[in-house]
């Protein structure tokens, strides 16, 4: 149980150095275009870090839950991914360099769990409980397909993301800029493209809606049982698509109007508008990289349950995971103190990888930022609903170097970038590596 609770009360340390590890994420463009001053853009990033608590659930803890085979391995093997993860990431911070938290925990976890199984079995092939012929690689979740045609998971999809989501992110944030600069100009077109995309979204997000009915089936305890209507409003599941819809409305309605505005008012309305944008990211970083290290606790609960036959766990870990009965069962206080460590790291700061993002990558205004961040927060959101934990950091950075190219290929500084891409692409190996050899280190002093 010692041993159970150092990796909690580490995990909780990782989410904390991630937070302001990871603060220039959210507040490097505001902090850039001087909207908010840097206290008070830390303030408000994890405010919102903390909102996050009460908008989404648990897919994307569920996903890294299960990296490894929660009953090959011991709890040594989280310990040692855990201290890995967290001495990669100070290392990115103290050099300025924005590294992915999430690809760093995913890595160590991983790394130490196939250090682990050659520990036991060797290189060579072994029998498994299940009766069939295991390898030590088999160790690792690396490819899931996923349920009745849904996204799949696993370390290849989560590897595949470290292109897929700046990408993703890149490609947003450059139609985002493209359609707020046509918007700019005098001509009906925009206006006619921009009320049929409000007209879509509203559909769309409507179809995403769980309905009451589907919330208290099977059971289901609604949030206000004595009101369907907020009931229905404050199930995590739709708030997220009603911040969707908000967001993209928000958007709309300043393209609408954009063209009939002088540069200053078109400038303040952009400054006000890196506020929501500001908070819709922070609010997807909250509730993607909080969730991560609640996964790394449930798992580790699970570890212990497996390890300790028939053992009693008191109400406060009272942790179960999908496989064990397909419903991902969690104490309030777990989720809680996640989301309360990552905005108390966010609070803290990140002065230097701030530098590297709001003025090492291109040179960002209002206009870039309201574009990047927008794009960046519909890019977590859609993707936390589909349970792929990315990285918040390769997502932000896509997204700024999109707005860069819709003014010219030159206006972003590619030198940076590449450095950058070097650190995304390292991270895992690394991490992976360094777990290893900490949970030899480990094991040499705990059993």
């Amino acid at each position: 149980m010692t041993l159970l609770i150092i990796i909690i009360v580490l995990a909780l340390i990782f989410d904390y150095i991630n937070g302001f590890h990871d603060a220039a994420n959210a507040i490097a463009t505001v902090v850039a275009t001087k909207v908010l001053t840097p206290f008070q853009a830390v303030l408000w990033a994890a405010f919102f870090n903390f909102l996050a608590y009460w908008v989404f659930g648990f897919g994307v803890a569920d996903t890294v839950a299960k990296t490894a085979n929660t009953m090959e391995i011991n709890l040594v093997v989280i310990l040692a991914g855990v201290i890995a993860a967290i001495c990669w990431n100070l290392l990115t911070w103290w050099l300025g360099i924005p590294s992915s938290s999430s690809h760093t925990l995913i890595g160590g976890f991983a790394g130490a769990a196939i250090a682990h199984a050659i520990a036991v079995h060797g290189l060579s092939g072994y029998v498994g409980a299940d009766g069939a012929t295991h390898h030590w690689y088999d160790i690792v979740s690396w490819y899931k397909a996923g349920k009745d045609g849904g996204m799949p998971s696993g370390v290849l999809i989560i590897i595949a993301f470290i292109v897929l989501a700046p990408l993703l992110g890149a490609l947003a944030s450059y139609i985002i800029s493209i359609w707020l600069l046509n918007a700019s100009r005098k001509s009906i077109y925009p206006k006619i493209f921009t009320v049929a995309l409000m007209i879509a979204t509203i559909w769309f997000v409507y179809s995403q809606m769980i309905p009451y009915e589907e919330i208290v089936k099977d059971g289901g305890k609604p949030r206000f049982a004595s009101s369907v209507f907020w009931s229905v409003a404050f199930e995590p599941h739709n708030i997220k698509w009603f911040l969707v819809a908000f967001i993209v409305l928000t958007v709309s309605a300043f393209c609408l109007l954009f063209s009939s505005l002088n540069l200053h008012q078109a400038d303040a309305a952009l400054k006000k508008m890196q506020l929501l944008s500001s908070a819709a990211f922070s609010l997807g970083h909250g509730g993607n990289d909080s969730q991560k290290v609640m996964g790394i606790i449930a798992a580790a609960v699970a570890v212990y349950i497996h390890s300790n036959p028939g053992v009693h766990m008191a109400p406060w870990l009272d942790v179960v995971l999908p496989s064990d009965s397909g419903e991902f069962k969690m104490p309030a206080w777990i989720p809680l103190a996640c989301y309360s460590a990552i905005a108390a790291g966010t609070l803290s700061g990140g002065w230097k990888i701030v530098k590297t993002m709001g003025s090492k990558i291109t040179k960002v205004t209002s206009f870039e930022g309201v574009a990047a961040e927008t794009a960046g927060a519909l890019t977590l959101y859609f993707t936390e609903h589909l349970k792929i934990p990315v990285s918040t950091t390769h997502t932000i950075t896509g997204s700024i170097i999109g707005v860069g190219l819709t003014k010219r290929v030159s206006a972003v500084r590619w030198g940076v970038t590449v450095s950058l891409i070097w650190a995304w692409v390292l991270t895992i190996p690394i991490s992976a590596i360094l777990a290893g050899l900490v949970y030899f280190i480990l094991s040499l002093f705990v059993s």
